[in-house]
């Protein structure tokens, strides 16, 4: 079988070198101006430490929010540790890099998806999906609207 080159995981390892820089930013400086993330990551992903209370109320996954609260940010090679604050109970959590699905900056209206995380995987590179996502809390766009005379012969 001809070697190929996979630019599926090469993007993947691309988008978290990208995540791992941004929060070790954020580590050394602090959140600058309105910036701040929707991380949404695998609560099963074996390298994932969370309370088991948190676990057990997100079985699949699990959206954190960084932004006016967190503490003991601290960025590794492969994941980052951070405290956030559960209904007044500071809770620490590890999140490997691996394990997550969704990096969103709503305050430039910036987003990252991953469809997989297994960098093992034998790929197809369509599998992972690079997109902008918006702020959920703007206003909906308008639909694009396509005539159906262009489909009709």
């Amino acid at each position: 079988m001809p070697r190929t080159i996979d630019y599926g995981n090469l993007m993947h390892r691309a988008m978290r070198g990208l995540i791992r820089d941004v929060l070790l930013d954020v580590q050394d400086n602090g959140l600058p101006g309105q910036h701040h993330f929707f991380i949404t990551f695998d609560t099963m992903h074996p390298d994932v430490e969370i309370a088991d209370w948190l676990s057990d109320r997100y079985p699949d996954e699990m959206t954190i929010v960084m932004q006016h609260w967190y503490d003991n940010l601290d960025v590794g090679e492969d994941g980052f540790a951070v405290t956030l604050n559960f209904g007044d109970n500071p809770e620490p959590l590890y999140i490997p890099f691996d394990a997550i699905r969704t990096f969103v900056d709503p305050s430039v209206e910036f987003g990252l998806t991953f469809k997989t995380q297994d960098d093992d995987d034998e790929d197809d590179e369509d599998e992972i999906e690079l997109e902008e996502v918006e702020d959920e809390d703007e206003a909906p766009r308008e639909a694009d609207i396509v005539s159906l005379d262009s489909f009709r012969k």
